[in-house]
Order: C-alpha cells, then sequence, then structure tokens
C-alpha cells in the first residue's frame, strides 16, 4: 500500500517511526561512553575556569572587578558543580516521565526502543555529571525543598506536550550555555568534554522532544492548550532559577548576600539568558504555548 493511500493517522505513524529509527541510528553511530572518553584520572587545574566566565551570575558587576583571578575561576567551578547538579535533578525527573509515558506502549516499535537509549544516555549524563561535580570540588548542590517537592509533583502528575516541553526548556537552555563552554580554552578540559558529550547527544533529545510537543498538540484544545503553557511556563521558572545555588558563593569564598543582591541586578546574565533562548521562545511561539499568563514566568526566570 503506497502512503497516499493510507488514512492521515497512519501516515503519522509512519513518520514517527521513521524520526525515531533515524534517531536510534544516530545514537548507535554517535554515542559516547563518558567512563573513558573524559579524563577522572588527572589532578584538577586551578588555574582554569569552571565555565566561561561570561556565563558567570556575577560577570560584569561590581563585585566580580572586585575578584581576584583566582576567586573569579573558583566561583565559575563551583557555578559549573551547580548547574551540573541542577541538570542531575531535572534529568531524574525527565527519566521518570518517559518512563511513564511508553510504560503500556509496543515495545517492537521504534519509538518505544528510541525513549529507553534516551533514558539510558540520561543515566550515563547524570554519572558524568556528578563525577564532573565532584572533580571540581564541589558539594551536592541542590534545589530548594519546596522546588524538590514540586519537581516530585510535576513528574507524578505532567503528561504529554507539558512532559515533553518542559523538557526541551531545560534542555535547550544547557545546550547554549554548554556550547559556549565546550570551545572556551579557558575552561578546564575535562569540563569541556564533558559539555561536548552532552551537547551532542542531547541535540538528539530535543528533536525528540520538539516532535513529542507537537505530536500531542495536535490533539489538544484551547483550555488543555492554555493549562499546559501555565504549567511548562511555571516548571521552566523553577529549573532556571535553581542553576545556580546560593551555596556557590559561600563555597567560592564570597560574601553570599552582596553576590546574591548583585547577581539579581546582573544585566549582563540576564540579557545573556534571553539571547540563549531566543530559538526556544519561537518554538514555543510557533506552538501557540506563549500565552499570556505563561510570558509572566518567562519574563521572571530572564528566558524573554
Amino acid at each position: 500500500m503506497s502512503s497516499s493511500t493510507l488514512r492521515p493517522e497512519e501516515q503519522d505513524r509512519l513518520q514517527e517511526q521513521d524520526v525515531a529509527r533515524r534517531l536510534l541510528d544516530s545514537s548507535a553511530r554517535l554515542s559516547y561512553d563518558p567512563a573513558t572518553e573524559v579524563d577522572w584520572d588527572t589532578p584538577l587545574d586551578k588555574d582554569f575556569h569552571g565555565a566561561s566566565p561570561e556565563w558567570s551570575t556575577l560577570y560584569g558587576t561590581a563585585y566580580w572587578q572586585e575578584l581576584s583571578e583566582a576567586q573569579r575561576k573558583e566561583l565559575t567551578r563551583q557555578e559549573a558543580a551547580s548547574v551540573a547538579s541542577t541538570g542531575i535533578w531535572f534529568e531524574m525527573i525527565l527519566q521518570q516521565m518517559v518512563l511513564r509515558d511508553i510504560y503500556t506502549k509496543d515495545p517492537t516499535d521504534a519509538d518505544f526502543q528510541w525513549a529507553l537509549t534516551e533514558i539510558a544516555d540520561e543515566c550515563r549524563h547524570s554519572i558524568m555529571f556528578a563525577r564532573g561535580a565532584a572533580k571540581l570540588g564541589a558539594p551536592a548542590y541542590k534545589p530548594r525543598r519546596a522546588v524538590i517537592e514540586l519537581g516530585r509533583a510535576f513528574k507524578t502528575l505532567a503528561f504529554g506536550e507539558a512532559a515533553y516541553a518542559a523538557i526541551l526548556v531545560a534542555e535547550e537552555v544547557l545546550d547554549v550555555m554548554q556550547r559556549d563552554w565546550m570551545r572556551d580554552e579557558r575552561v578546564v578540559p575535562f569540563v569541556r568534554t564533558i559539555n561536548n558529550i552532552h551537547v551532542v547527544e542531547e541535540s538528539r533529545h530535543m528533536k525528540f522532544a520538539r516532535d513529542e510537543t507537537r505530536k500531542r498538540l495536535r490533539r489538544a484544545g484551547p483550555v488543555r492548550r492554555q493549562l499546559n503553557a501555565l504549567v511548562i511556563a511555571i516548571a521552566s521558572y523553577f529549573i532556571v532559577t535553581s542553576m545556580v545555588n546560593r551555596g556557590v558563593y559561600a563555597n567560592a569564598g564570597l560574601d553570599t548576600e552582596r553576590a546574591l543582591t548583585e547577581a539579581a541586578a546582573n544585566e549582563h546574565h540576564r540579557s545573556l539568558m534571553r539571547s540563549s533562548c531566543a530559538g526556544l521562545m519561537e518554538f514555543l511561539s510557533s506552538a501557540r504555548l506563549l500565552t499570556g499568563p505563561a510570558l509572566f514566568f518567562y519574563k521572571r526566570a530572564n528566558l524573554i
């Protein structure tokens, strides 16, 4: 039977299977083993930053100008470790949502197998981030207790486009900053390797999340679209505002209260976040997920 004689839903299903097969093929050709690809054995060289200094929450502030070069490097190492820890937290939420979504699906389907492949990638990424944060000399940074509990509710209740679009928001924000870090020779080499692995493998995950979001929205009425647009925006707000833990400043030897005050007013960092999310906001707009209430939370998170 030719594709032209298939019903629209059958054509959509064939297209989904084709996308999943291509993602599986890409994963087979281009995946990494962080256990062997990352240099875990060489001691940490403190002459390097942990992230591009321009991505520091204090870069461009009066406080940044007062810091010694050693203090700036320690701060970026702590901030990079905090971003990694937040990534682990959300990747654990992601894995549970994807598992719940495919629980009763046909395991012989390519999209089922791709979902399991994505979960396997996320498991390896979480271990990689954990080892990387430890090597940077950082503690286990975690979101605030209220945010952890909100995440627990979200991973249990979110479904369809709310789950997949929230995954996309988290991965898109990480992707842009890590593309800068992996090319920056001021960043410690093992962190650059970690970022390169994550960027390459997450490009497949973002393709999957975009396709799933569009697919789920085809069945969404106006009320569901409005509700999930707000849920996605609230989840995005808490993900983004949890990336840099307030503890990084004390662990870098800084005055926490002054650092928090200057970071909150740092227009350079706000501008960087907004510019990094331009493509993401364009996608959400095309999916009609940038409603008035949703925009309130994106603006509060400095994503638009």
